[in-house]
Protein backbone atom coordinates (compact mmCIF):
# COMPACT_ATOMS: atom_id res chain seq x y z
CA UNK A 1 0.00 0.00 0.00
CA UNK A 2 2.80 2.43 0.89
CA UNK A 3 4.47 1.62 -2.43
CA UNK A 4 1.31 2.64 -4.35
CA UNK A 5 1.17 5.90 -2.38
CA UNK A 6 4.82 6.61 -3.17
CA UNK A 7 4.19 5.93 -6.89
CA UNK A 8 1.18 8.25 -6.87
CA UNK A 9 3.19 10.98 -5.13
CA UNK A 10 6.05 10.56 -7.59
CA UNK A 11 3.65 10.74 -10.55
CA UNK A 12 2.08 13.89 -9.12
CA UNK A 13 5.52 15.45 -8.63
CA UNK A 14 6.59 14.58 -12.18
CA UNK A 15 3.41 16.10 -13.63
CA UNK A 16 3.85 19.22 -11.52
CA UNK A 17 7.50 19.43 -12.59
CA UNK A 18 6.46 19.19 -16.25
CA UNK A 19 3.91 21.99 -15.76
CA UNK A 20 6.49 24.10 -13.93
CA UNK A 21 9.00 23.68 -16.75
CA UNK A 22 6.40 24.69 -19.35
CA UNK A 23 5.43 27.70 -17.27
CA UNK A 24 9.06 28.62 -16.76
CA UNK A 25 9.74 28.47 -20.51
CA UNK A 26 6.79 30.82 -21.14
CA UNK A 27 7.96 33.19 -18.43
CA UNK A 28 11.51 33.26 -19.82
CA UNK A 29 10.11 34.09 -23.26
CA UNK A 30 7.90 36.86 -21.86
CA UNK A 31 10.73 38.19 -19.68
CA UNK A 32 13.07 38.46 -22.66
CA UNK A 33 10.64 40.95 -24.21
CA UNK A 34 10.49 43.25 -21.16
CA UNK A 35 11.79 46.81 -21.29
CA UNK A 36 11.47 49.76 -18.95
CA UNK A 37 11.82 53.45 -19.75
CA UNK A 38 12.48 56.25 -17.26
CA UNK A 39 12.83 59.97 -17.84
CA UNK A 40 14.85 62.47 -15.84
CA UNK A 41 15.53 66.19 -15.68
CA UNK A 42 12.05 67.28 -16.72
CA UNK A 43 12.02 64.71 -19.54
CA UNK A 44 15.25 66.01 -21.05
CA UNK A 45 16.76 62.54 -20.63
CA UNK A 46 15.02 59.27 -21.45
CA UNK A 47 16.62 55.86 -20.94
CA UNK A 48 15.35 52.39 -21.78
CA UNK A 49 16.75 49.14 -20.43
CA UNK A 50 16.10 45.55 -21.46
CA UNK A 51 15.05 42.67 -19.19
CA UNK A 52 18.62 42.33 -17.90
CA UNK A 53 18.74 46.02 -16.95
CA UNK A 54 21.16 46.81 -19.78
CA UNK A 55 20.81 50.25 -21.30
CA UNK A 56 19.47 49.86 -24.85
CA UNK A 57 18.39 53.40 -25.72
CA UNK A 58 19.22 56.92 -24.59
CA UNK A 59 17.40 60.01 -25.83
CA UNK A 60 18.21 63.64 -25.06
CA UNK A 61 15.82 66.53 -25.59
CA UNK A 62 16.92 69.51 -27.65
CA UNK A 63 17.44 71.57 -24.49
CA UNK A 64 19.85 69.10 -22.87
CA UNK A 65 22.54 71.80 -23.17
CA UNK A 66 20.85 73.61 -20.28
CA UNK A 67 22.30 70.93 -17.98
CA UNK A 68 25.90 70.57 -16.87
CA UNK A 69 27.87 67.44 -17.63
CA UNK A 70 27.73 66.55 -13.93
CA UNK A 71 23.93 66.92 -13.89
CA UNK A 72 23.60 64.76 -17.01
CA UNK A 73 25.91 62.09 -15.59
CA UNK A 74 24.07 61.97 -12.26
CA UNK A 75 20.65 61.90 -13.94
CA UNK A 76 21.74 59.16 -16.35
CA UNK A 77 23.01 56.97 -13.51
CA UNK A 78 19.84 57.44 -11.46
CA UNK A 79 17.55 56.96 -14.48
CA UNK A 80 19.25 53.72 -15.57
CA UNK A 81 19.12 52.39 -12.00
CA UNK A 82 15.42 53.29 -11.75
CA UNK A 83 14.68 51.65 -15.11
CA UNK A 84 16.56 48.50 -14.07
CA UNK A 85 14.58 48.39 -10.83
CA UNK A 86 11.35 48.83 -12.78
CA UNK A 87 12.13 45.99 -15.19
CA UNK A 88 13.17 43.74 -12.29
CA UNK A 89 9.79 44.34 -10.68
CA UNK A 90 8.06 43.46 -13.96
CA UNK A 91 10.04 40.20 -14.10
CA UNK A 92 9.18 39.44 -10.47
CA UNK A 93 5.49 39.90 -11.25
CA UNK A 94 5.80 37.52 -14.21
CA UNK A 95 7.20 34.88 -11.84
CA UNK A 96 4.50 35.28 -9.18
CA UNK A 97 2.02 32.69 -10.56
CA UNK A 98 4.82 30.15 -10.81
CA UNK A 99 5.90 30.85 -7.22
CA UNK A 100 2.31 30.41 -6.05
CA UNK A 101 2.01 27.03 -7.80
CA UNK A 102 5.38 25.96 -6.42
CA UNK A 103 4.28 26.85 -2.87
CA UNK A 104 1.34 24.44 -3.17
CA UNK A 105 3.57 21.47 -4.02
CA UNK A 106 5.01 19.20 -1.34
CA UNK A 107 8.74 19.49 -0.80
CA UNK A 108 10.96 16.50 -1.45
CA UNK A 109 11.72 16.50 2.27
CA UNK A 110 7.97 16.03 2.90
CA UNK A 111 7.93 12.90 0.75
CA UNK A 112 11.21 11.23 1.60
CA UNK A 113 12.35 10.81 5.16
CA UNK A 114 15.74 12.29 6.13
CA UNK A 115 16.08 14.31 2.92
CA UNK A 116 16.95 17.91 3.78
CA UNK A 117 14.94 20.77 2.31
CA UNK A 118 17.31 22.06 -0.37
CA UNK A 119 16.03 25.62 -0.04
CA UNK A 120 17.03 25.76 3.59
CA UNK A 121 20.67 24.87 2.94
CA UNK A 122 21.39 27.14 -0.05
CA UNK A 123 23.22 30.37 0.76
CA UNK A 124 21.41 33.58 -0.09
CA UNK A 125 22.78 35.91 -2.74
CA UNK A 126 24.16 39.11 -1.21
CA UNK A 127 22.64 42.39 -2.44
CA UNK A 128 24.52 44.09 -5.26
CA UNK A 129 25.67 47.63 -4.58
CA UNK A 130 24.64 50.48 -6.85
CA UNK A 131 27.31 52.73 -5.34
CA UNK A 132 30.03 54.14 -7.60
CA UNK A 133 33.37 52.33 -7.85
CA UNK A 134 35.78 52.89 -4.93
CA UNK A 135 33.03 54.22 -2.65
CA UNK A 136 32.96 53.03 0.98
CA UNK A 137 29.82 50.99 0.28
CA UNK A 138 31.82 48.82 -2.12
CA UNK A 139 34.48 47.86 0.42
CA UNK A 140 33.42 44.28 1.09
CA UNK A 141 35.11 42.23 3.79
CA UNK A 142 37.10 39.79 1.67
CA UNK A 143 38.04 37.72 4.73
CA UNK A 144 34.50 36.66 5.63
CA UNK A 145 33.30 34.57 2.72
CA UNK A 146 32.34 31.43 4.58
CA UNK A 147 28.91 29.84 4.42
CA UNK A 148 27.60 31.34 7.68
CA UNK A 149 28.25 34.88 6.45
CA UNK A 150 26.13 34.20 3.38
CA UNK A 151 23.13 33.47 5.63
CA UNK A 152 22.98 37.02 7.01
CA UNK A 153 21.75 38.46 3.71
CA UNK A 154 17.99 38.51 3.40
CA UNK A 155 17.86 38.46 -0.39
CA UNK A 156 16.21 36.09 -2.88
CA UNK A 157 18.33 33.24 -4.13
CA UNK A 158 16.84 33.35 -7.61
CA UNK A 159 13.87 34.60 -9.59
CA UNK A 160 11.85 31.62 -8.36
CA UNK A 161 12.97 31.86 -4.76
CA UNK A 162 10.42 31.39 -2.02
CA UNK A 163 11.87 34.33 -0.08
CA UNK A 164 11.49 37.35 -2.33
CA UNK A 165 11.28 40.84 -0.89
Amino acid sequence: MANERLKADAAMMMEALHEQMQGLAEIHRDRAELTATVTACDKRISVTVNADGILIETLFADDIDDLTHAEIAKAMTEAVQAAASKVNEQARQLMEPLRERKAQLPKLSDLIENVPDVGSVLPAVPPVSVAPPNSPERQYDQESTDFDDARRFERPRSMISDHDD
